[in-house]
């Protein structure tokens, strides 16, 4: 279902930097939205500094939102992910986002005291794989109700969840109320590339010829996180190989909790038992715009080339 999108004062898009997200992006412009009704939500994991995401995911989003007009925003919550793993005692920390005027949002952060301590399950309990609904679903949420603009007019929010990337996504509707809406406050909610197959989103954004985020050129088939708890064994030994860093905080991380992220095996055993991608170790320019905080590539590629990791192994949630 297509909804009316002529009705809607703003549709925000909860761009991840993706494939997925970004071809729900160039889908909107396909069918006529002005880039100055659409809002670039770019919600940061890691809050300000890398520890599980891509460096160059918060910097992306901005160029690209400049290129099209469309303008974009940060949202986060504070401390990002390693606080939120880190809690001991204490409540979630609010969320913070960026707004119109310039100013930063705040909201929450006096919730109940709690634990947490351990890496996000990899299962698809949003209770137990708490990165997703911690640091993206809940800082959406939080900031459309602290923003009195969402009370005037009607909001789109476009996600872009594909059916064919597991059986929990499938079931998902592809168009109703959000989460946020209520008589007050008129939210809707769309999935427009719920249908499309991989092959049709590549598709769309060969024949607007945007740069795809790096993540993609350097062998991974999904932009989650770049330490994302899904993750193959290829995955890790290609983060331990290009990113080392990066990857002994996790080791760090997960021993000091006790707990590995999946079940019965450390990352460093999965990266034992992996292979870095060949794209990866043959891109050294390109896996550091990835690990920058700073965007300098272009926008647009011509000749556009379908990167090393489209139909590549999966890796995400369930």
């Amino acid at each position: 279902m297509r909804p009316d999108l002529s009705r809607y004062d703003r549709v925000l898009v909860a761009f991840s930097g993706g494939k997925d997200s970004l071809a729900a992006l160039l889908h909107l412009l396909d069918l006529g939205v002005p880039p100055e009704g659409i809002e670039l939500h770019h919600h940061d994991v890691d809050g300000g500094e890398a520890f599980m995401d891509w460096p160059c995911t918060p910097a992306y989003a901005r160029a690209l939102g400049a290129a099209f007009g469309v303008p974009a925003y940060l949202s986060w919550r504070a401390g990002g992910f390693a606080a939120e793993l880190g809690r001991d005692g204490a409540p979630t920390a609010p969320a913070l986002f960026e707004t119109p005027e310039g100013r930063l949002g705040r909201a929450g952060g006096e919730g109940p005291p709690g634990v947490r301590g351990r890496f996000p399950q990899v299962c698809a309990d949003l209770r137990l794989r708490w990165c997703s609904s911690a640091l993206k679903i809940e800082v959406m949420a939080a900031l459309i109700r602290n923003q009195p603009r969402f009370l005037a007019g009607e909001t789109l929010v476009v996600t872009g969840e594909r059916a064919e990337e597991s059986p929990m996504r499938a079931r998902y509707a592809p168009f109703g109320p959000h989460r946020t809406a209520t008589r007050q406050r008129r939210i809707d909610h769309w999935r427009p590339v719920l249908s499309w197959p991989e092959a049709e989103v590549w598709a769309i954004i060969a024949r607007y010829g945007v740069t795809p985020h790096p993540a993609y050129g350097l062998g991974w088939s999904r932009v989650s996180c770049r330490s994302c708890i899904f993750g193959s064994p290829n995955q890790w030994a290609t983060l331990r190989a290009l990113y080392p860093e990066a990857f002994r905080r996790i080791v760090e991380r997960e021993a000091a909790s006790g707990l590995t992220i999946q079940q019965h095996a450390s990352v460093s055993e999965l990266a034992d038992r992996g292979r870095p991608y060949a794209a990866a170790l043959a891109n050294p320019a390109l896996a550091a715009q990835a690990g920058a905080t700073t965007w300098i590539a272009p926008v647009f590629t011509r000749p556009w080339r379908l990167p090393a990791g489209a139909f590549g192994e999966a890796a995400g949630p369930n």
